[in-house]
């Protein structure tokens, strides 16, 4: 019995030994959007045929694995994915995929043919893939529209005027903010810069920059243009007059077309209202059985009576 135990344990390991393990190879250093990526498939035990392994990629919202080589998943490729290339070099097997977007990070995989064998996969990989977007700077508080269309490259305030920017952008990683005057030696370590009671001084290029906090070569930066206007300057000359002035005529066009609109359906209202009965005069006169027009005319009758 003891024999019979030993020979099993024997063959579950060498069996185990016998099966070749797949692995799918990517970037050892951090991956920026917009570059080329390269993967590869290889088996750690080289005992398995190459040629019977394909690249496959999960989509989230298909919920399913796809192959990338086969001419069947041509138009998933290019309409819902990307541009990528699959090549079988010297029993290598490697998956190119050009200007990597940040929605084609994977996971990817490399799975065998030989379905009888039990790691006839591998381990999926995510490509964790880091972008930025460029910089918007805003007038701090204002709602998610107003601030998309209130994006501001040239300032006009007021002397004496509070002003609070805000500087934002969509990235893989929140990044660190610094804010920087031109001419000026001082850093502010934030993405909001506030001037309280602008003066003539306040006035000049303001930047505002981003870094992503581990790969310190992703870097944007916005630059704005703050002018102080004296205090003899009309208030529509400031940004935010002419803002408000912008405001105040979308508000009016918006009334008058309220307006209009309720003038309009009021006086079809009392058009709707006035018509009364139907017009006998547009009407033919009706005919009563007992009434002489009742009776069968012969005026029209030329054939004589017999």
């Amino acid at each position: 019995m003891k024999c019979y135990i030993l020979l099993a344990v024997l063959a579950f390991t060498f069996l185990q030994g016998y099966h070749a393990v797949l692995e799918v190879k990517g970037p050892s250093e951090p991956v920026l959007e917009g570059q080329d990526v390269t993967l590869e498939c290889v088996d750690t035990e080289s005992e398995l045929n190459m040629s019977t392994v394909h690249f496959q990629r999960f989509s989230k919202y298909m919920k399913k694995w796809y192959r990338l080589e086969t001419d069947q998943e041509y138009f998933y490729r290019r309409c819902f994915l990307y541009d990528v290339d699959v090549r079988r070099e010297e029993d290598r097997l490697l998956l190119f995929i050009a200007s990597i977007q940040s929605w084609s990070e994977g996971p990817y995989r490399c799975v065998s043919e030989n379905s009888s064998a039990p790691d006839n996969s591998s381990q999926p990989l995510t490509i964790p893939i880091h972008y930025m977007r460029e910089l918007a700077v805003h007038r701090a508080g204002l709602g998610y529209l107003t601030r998309y269309f209130n994006s501001v490259q040239d300032l006009k305030v007021q002397l004496g005027d509070d002003v609070e920017l805000e500087c934002t952008t969509s990235a893989s990683e929140a990044p660190e903010y610094f804010w920087a005057k031109e001419g000026d030696d001082w850093i502010l370590p934030s993405n909001k810069l506030k001037l309280e009671k602008v003066s003539d001084q306040s006035g000049g290029r303001y930047t505002c920059s981003a870094q992503s906090p581990t790969v310190r070569s992703l870097m944007k930066k916005r630059t704005i243009s703050i002018t102080v206007l004296s205090e003899e300057a009309a208030w529509y000359e400031s940004t935010t007059g002419r803002i408000g002035l912008m405001v105040a005529c979308a508000g009016l066009v918006l009334l008058v077309v309220v307006i209009s609109m309720t003038a309009y359906l009021c006086r079809r209202a009392n058009q709707r209202n006035r018509k009364g009965p139907i017009d006998d005069r547009s009407q033919k006169k009706p005919i009563y059985r007992s009434s002489v027009e009742s009776l069968p005319s012969t005026a029209g009758d030329k054939q004589p009576l017999v």
